[in-house]
């Protein structure tokens, strides 16, 4: 399993060198997106506009926009040694909490912890005194130069972290149009509805539930597949220095004799212009 962070968690002076590793997979079927009629895939190019031309990645610096079309840039250096300073330091667990105080809403992702060399001892301690308490360890941690709230608790016989928002991030609910009030609502309609829920009621088993639409999506692409309902992008073309020759003297050409006939007609113009007239 891709380890994709390394580091110290420590609760009061226990320290323990542990990895990240990513519990979960995003199993989404990728499209790409091709031109209608040579079907080759269509590319993206970073472009400035002002310039008019592509740029390269070594060209492109970041920067913070704090009003309309002004910015503070952030040099790369400045980045780096930011992110070194906060990465260096031991996520410690600040506070321990019950599951349940926290709503759903709040987390994000998961990540498996394993223990580095030497760790284990301090793992199994911390992962037993979770499981006996019924706690769940508050953290922070910078992930992909991003400071993130996390909470530490066992699942199954492993410890796992979850990152969660923070209380800004999560969006306020007064702001969600069309909400009813409270509705008044007969005996009837409110039994009749708990009623179905508790016949629909049952233990939850992940298993069960699969993604039909992407098994859908898969089984199309595979029938087609089979079928040779497929294509090739062709190869891009790679340009002809004596054709471009061409073309520019071509153009410069024509350009040149555009200008010709403007400057033979302003003359023209100007010598009728130039006469006097005659009695």
């Amino acid at each position: 399993m891709h380890t994709m962070w390394k580091g110290t968690i420590s609760f009061g002076l226990v320290n323990i060198p542990v990895k990240l590793h990513a519990a979960t997979e995003n199993k989404d079927i990728k499209l790409r997106q091709l031109h209608k009629d040579c079907k080759s895939p269509v590319e993206y190019e970073k472009r400035c506009p002002v310039c008019d031309r592509d740029i390269e990645n070594e060209e492109i610096v970041k920067a913070y926009e704090y009003a309309k079309n002004k910015f503070v840039v952030l040099d790369k250096e400045d980045l780096d040694q930011l992110k070194k300073e906060q990465e260096d330091k031991a996520v410690e667990i600040m506070d321990f909490v019950k599951l349940e105080e926290i709503d759903p809403i709040y987390f994000e992702r998961s990540y498996f912890i394993s223990p580095s060399e030497g760790g284990g001892k301090a793992y199994g301690l911390l992962r037993q005194a979770l499981g006996d308490t019924g706690k769940i360890g508050i953290a922070k941690i910078i992930i992909r130069s991003k400071e993130q709230l996390a909470v530490l608790r066992v699942y199954q016989n492993t410890l796992l972290m979850e990152t969660i928002h923070y209380p800004d991030e999560v969006r306020n609910v007064q702001d969600v149009p069309n909400v009813p009030e409270e509705m008044e609502l007969s005996k009837k309609e409110l039994s009749t509805a708990v009623t179905l829920i508790d016949q629909l009621t049952a233990e939850f088993e992940p298993e069960k539930y699969k993604d039909d639409y992407r098994t859908a999506l898969m089984e199309l692409i595979e029938a087609k597949k089979n079928n040779e309902e497929v294509t090739t992008a062709q190869d891009k073309p790679k340009p002809d220095n004596v054709t471009n020759l061409m073309d520019a003297l071509e153009k410069s050409l024509e350009k040149t004799k555009g200008s010709s006939k403007k400057k033979k007609t302003t003359k023209r113009k100007t010598t009728t212009s130039g006469k006097k007239k005659t009695s």
